[in-house]
């Protein structure tokens, strides 16, 4: 039972680095301009550390999140082989980017939860709130 909660710790920590590494390289390497208006958001690791889903968001409309999509998809391999030379792993993970869906699927259940509450904001999202 413990070498389950090291590897998944490890994987956690891996996955960790890979999200920074990866965030920095889109960010300071790569010169496709399709890829410049994306944030690395997380990055989550099989337990073999085989393969890596890096998730990311993209400011803009359908049609640019499928563009950045097709360059994230040609600079996979140039960012693998940046992190080879960055991280020390034993076997490097396959890059797979995904889109991070998070932020709208949170957006809509704090307009829900403010419909539920008469239409008035929530108390912790007011900037004006306090006793004075």
């Amino acid at each position: 039972m413990t070498r389950s909660k090291t590897e998944y710790s490890r994987a956690n920590r891996v996955a960790d680095q890979i999200r920074m590494e990866v965030a920095d390289i889109l960010m300071r390497k790569i010169k496709d301009p399709r890829v410049k208006s994306v944030t690395v958001t997380d990055a989550e690791l099989t337990s073999d550390l085989r393969i890596a889903r890096v998730f990311v968001t993209v400011l803009g409309s359908e049609e640019e999140t499928t563009e950045v999509f097709t360059g994230l998809a040609r600079v996979a391999g140039f960012v693998r082989g940046e992190l080879g030379r960055r991280l020390t792993l034993r076997y490097l993970p396959e890059i797979i980017f995904v889109k991070d869906v998070s932020g709208p699927r949170g957006d809509r259940v704090l307009r829900l939860l403010d419909e539920l509450h008469g239409g008035t904001q929530l108390e912790h999202d007011s900037p004006t709130t306090g006793n004075s």
